[in-house]
């Protein structure tokens, strides 16, 4: 994989660009996408924002949401694009798995492929160029990144600014996570600069929610939190039932892994949701537990060394007693806390 920048004598030919994230974008990944889009289409590129899957409608308010095609539902439609693509930047991921049932569409393509992540071990030698860096917050940080790198800061209007604030924002958990450097709130300083309106796209994001949901945290928090306080974890673990009682859609359960990590002495927190067709897993760990490696050994997943996710084809309940199991397995690394 060659550097990204190798590119950027070319970004000002137009070309046919594809632009796509993983499944189930989060804020970071369609506010990368996003803010990548408006950027490329200031410089006269023809620009499509493919998304594997659905997203939660908090996003909807992204300045371009609304032309986001979900491949889920436009499959045919969106091969036809893929096909005759260009470019096809990807990004917030690191394998080609993680787009779903577009993977194969994606390797297939003709085009050149750009990767812009921040996960572990991508997938290099699918990317023609790339820039994969663990440090960055965000994706989103990494797409502002490229512009000014680009030499053209003066593309990032109000469109840019507000998809890629949303980004970071979102990954660095309101700027409190340790991969919010001096360089995210440089950035941020440039965006208010520009011009960007902050406090907006917070309540966008986070004052959207149905009362169901609400409703639905307090049963999980009553009902469906375990401490394991000799491995200072918190497991959720959230059958179907209480998904199609509380009427959850996507993205209402984002977040809900944080809430444990604020008890006193809670080393990792992981929850443990039954979609149906699978058994989805995240996890949250403070300090020195390595939640990446836990989750490429035992739930087939991965991520960053603090937040990672995994899943699993088994019942709930047997998936439960493998995370059970795998804490006793580390137990030397989780029972350093005393309570």
């Amino acid at each position: 994989m060659d550097s990204i920048s190798n590119i950027i004598p070319n970004l000002t030919a137009p070309k046919k660009v594809v632009i796509t994230m993983h499944q189930k974008p989060d804020g970071d990944a369609m506010g990368s996408a996003l803010g990548l889009f408006h950027f490329l289409v200031q410089l006269g590129h023809q620009v499509n924002v493919i998304s594997p899957t659905n997203w939660a409608s908090f996003l909807n308010w992204m300045p371009g949401c609304n032309t986001v095609i979900d491949y889920e539902k436009e499959q045919s439609k969106s091969d036809g694009i893929i096909a005759n693509a260009e470019w096809i930047f990807c990004l917030d991921f690191n394998t080609m798995s993680r787009t779903k049932k577009m993977e194969d569409s994606l390797l297939n393509a003709n085009a050149e492929k750009i990767l812009i992540d921040h996960h572990q071990q991508p997938q290099v030698e699918v990317f023609k160029y790339g820039v994969s860096d663990t440090t960055k917050s965000s994706t989103a940080e990494m797409v502002y990144d490229f512009i000014i790198q680009s030499g053209f800061s003066e593309k990032i209007n109000n469109e840019v600014s507000q998809c890629l604030y949303a980004g970071v924002m979102t990954d660095t958990g309101s700027f409190r996570f340790p991969s919010t450097s001096a360089g995210v709130h440089t950035m941020i300083a440039d965006l208010l600069r520009k011009g960007l309106k902050h406090s907006v796209i917070h309540e966008e994001l986070y004052d959207n929610f149905s009362e169901n949901r609400l409703r639905f945290i307090g049963n999980t928090l009553l009902n469906r939190l375990q401490i394991f306080y000799e491995y200072n974890t918190a497991l959720i673990s959230i059958t179907q039932q209480d998904l199609i009682k509380y009427d959850i859609k996507t993205g209402d359960t984002e977040g809900l892994v944080n809430y444990p990590l604020s008890i006193e002495g809670i080393k990792l927190a992981a929850i443990i949701i039954d979609r149906g067709e699978e058994r989805k897993c995240s996890f949250r760990s403070k300090g020195s537990f390595d939640v990446n490696t836990f989750a490429r050994k035992y739930f087939d997943g991965g991520g960053h060394y603090n937040a990672a996710g995994g899943q699993s084809k088994e019942p709930l309940e047997a998936v439960v007693s493998k995370f059970i199991k795998a804490l006793s397995e580390n137990k030397n690394e989780l029972s350093t806390y005393q309570f």
